[in-house]
């Protein structure tokens, strides 16, 4: 394994969403770190079993769980996975998110309950079900969120689930302060994954144009595994609240 620049030794984490992409990356990153972490999708298990295999393929600690993150049932599972397999739950990770880009005149009403069951209840049960094990120690929320929720998007779902996460993150932060619990967004831009199919990679940069963006690309999933790892990290302990908009400077808040 190499070298992480956080040390997450003996922290156990949840990555929602995480068996491909962004989700993929930050779970490989914690891993990396030391972490022990549960690979979530909704029905994709082969896919969540290859990430397993990748982690403890390069020395780290992993175990798969199929949930649906807007069903309590199979939340309160995800969450009691990660107890069983390492013993506590120190890191939750909400990066699920639905792919609903409908206008609103043609979205219907089914959509948008499931565009903001993925994103917004999925991160509310996330939370309650998690708070119980990570008061004991301290623990940390991340809310994976996107700069439509401040500039809007095609469509009104996936952006007002993101909004939302502004105000819970917020609400957490203010409430579980006391508990010793963290809770920050990082708010994402366009971001590239090597395995994207040539329309998604020209409909993210006629969305957003690289001349557009000063640091002139657009963002990959180890930027976003980096940002989240350095926020689970000692070092920023003293840190909640707040939205980290990882952009490449396109959206400075």
């Amino acid at each position: 394994m190499s070298q992480a620049t956080v040390d997450l030794t003996g922290k156990s984490a949840i990555v929602t969403g995480s068996s491909r992409r962004i989700g993929q990356a930050i779970a490989m990153k914690l891993a990396d770190a030391g972490a022990g972490v549960v690979i979530n999708a909704r029905t994709s298990k082969d896919e969540a079993d290859a990430v397993v295999a990748k982690i403890e393929a390069a020395g780290g600690k992993a175990v798969a769980c199929l949930a649906d993150v807007s069903d309590e049932a199979a939340v309160a599972n995800l969450i009691n996975t990660a107890v069983r397999a390492f013993g506590g739950l120190d890191i939750v990770v909400h990066n699920a998110v639905a792919r609903q880009h409908a206008m609103v005149e043609e979205l219907a009403l089914d959509d948008w309950h499931q565009a903001l069951g993925v994103v917004l209840d999925g991160a509310f049960l996330c939370s309650k079900h998690a708070v119980p094990h990570l008061e004991k120690f301290g623990g940390t929320i991340i809310f994976i969120g996107g700069a439509t929720a401040f500039e809007g998007g095609r469509g009104p779902a996936v952006p007002t689930g993101k909004a939302g996460l502004v105000g819970l993150t917020r609400t957490l932060a203010r409430t579980l302060g006391p508990k010793g619990i963290t809770a920050n967004i990082v708010s994402l831009g366009s971001i590239e994954d090597e395995g994207d199919d040539p329309e998604r990679v020209e409909f993210l940069n006629r969305a957003r144009p690289t001349d557009r963006i000063p640091l002139r690309r657009l963002g990959t999933p180890d930027d976003v595994a980096e940002a989240v790892l350095t926020m689970c990290g000692p070092g920023m302990r003293y840190v909640t609240g707040q939205v980290l908009n990882l952009t490449g400077g396109y959206y400075m808040g």
